[in-house]
């Protein structure tokens, strides 16, 4: 029965043809043009079945106007996934990996403070060296969890070679008190070594020659918490570019250490109205450190 085979093969070539143009109208399109050669030809038909049925070249669109072609059934459309909070990064397994990346966290150190002073030696490096009297280097304690981080040495602390021992830093001390602690407890230091002449803020050079050494006493202590006091010390550890005022009181993240800006002491002794704002931040730190376990090294 060659003649019903061929008929039933031109037939599912017709129903192909009417699915693949019921494909084309969801796409939207409208019409399709006529190529110059034949897309879709019939097979060849036997003499009995020319007698029945009209030769045909090729399938046209002609021949199957869109609008008599039966209803197609659509696929149940799939379910969407579950919403993921706003800000909220994308699980490891996804279809991307972890677009987010790991943490970075900041890297011990085994240096101790005395090589890192010894590196800093009788600095040159910037200008400020040709008015200082002292190299004034971090204080305290070497395995301190919390750490206070200002911008430079004033008059008192380049005549002493100590951090914070002016009036700025009595006020400091006090602070630190306040929040349950002693200043032998903490670490104190600055990110520039030497006094800017009238204690003008140290500027981005003279920051970016000192900077380094400060963080290489960061890596070897790992604090928990360190607290920058002002805008030049905030800069600079963790380079961003808003004001204190509007970042104060957030802990913020340096390499997997929390950092918490606030006001300087020597600001808060120009406006005493700041201290109130001053002591919120202290809390929050205070807190932290209280309800956190010192992690095991």
């Amino acid at each position: 029965m060659p003649a019903e085979n061929e008929i039933t093969e031109f037939l599912a070539l017709l129903q192909d043809t009417k699915e693949q143009l019921v494909y084309f109208k969801e796409l939207g399109v409208e019409r399709l043009e006529q190529s110059s050669t034949t897309v879709l030809s019939a097979p060849a038909q036997p003499t009995a079945a020319r007698e029945t049925a009209p030769a045909r070249e090729s399938i046209r669109h002609e021949d199957f106007p869109i609008s008599k072609l039966p209803p197609v059934r659509r696929a149940e459309p799939m379910p969407a996934p579950p919403a993921r909070p706003l800000g909220s990064s994308l699980p490891s397994d996804s279809l991307f990996g972890d677009l987010a990346g790991p943490p970075v966290r900041i890297q011990r150190s085994s240096e101790t403070f005395d090589q890192i002073w010894a590196d800093v030696g009788d600095c040159t490096r910037c200008p400020l060296h040709q008015k200082r009297t002292n190299i004034v280097h971090t204080e305290g304690n070497r395995n301190a969890r919390l750490m206070f981080v200002g911008e430079a040495p004033g008059a008192d602390e380049d005549a002493q070679a100590r951090p914070f021992v002016g009036r700025a830093g009595q006020l400091l001390t006090k602070i630190i008190e306040a929040i349950g602690l002693k200043r032998e407890d903490v670490l104190i230091g600055n990110v520039n070594r030497c006094r800017p002449p009238g204690n003008r803020p140290p500027t981005p050079e003279e920051a970016t020659m000192c900077k380094p050494f400060l963080l290489r006493e960061i890596a070897a202590v790992q604090p928990e918490v360190i607290v920058v006091l002002g805008n030049t010390a905030m800069r600079n550890l963790l380079d961003i570019k808003q004001g204190i005022t509007r970042v104060r009181g957030n802990f913020q993240d340096y390499q997997g250490v929390k950092v918490m800006p606030t006001f300087h002491p020597a600001y808060l002794l120009r406006d005493p109205s700041k201290k109130k704002e001053t002591w919120e931040d202290l809390k929050k730190v205070r807190d932290y450190l209280d309800t956190t376990p010192r992690p095991e090294n």
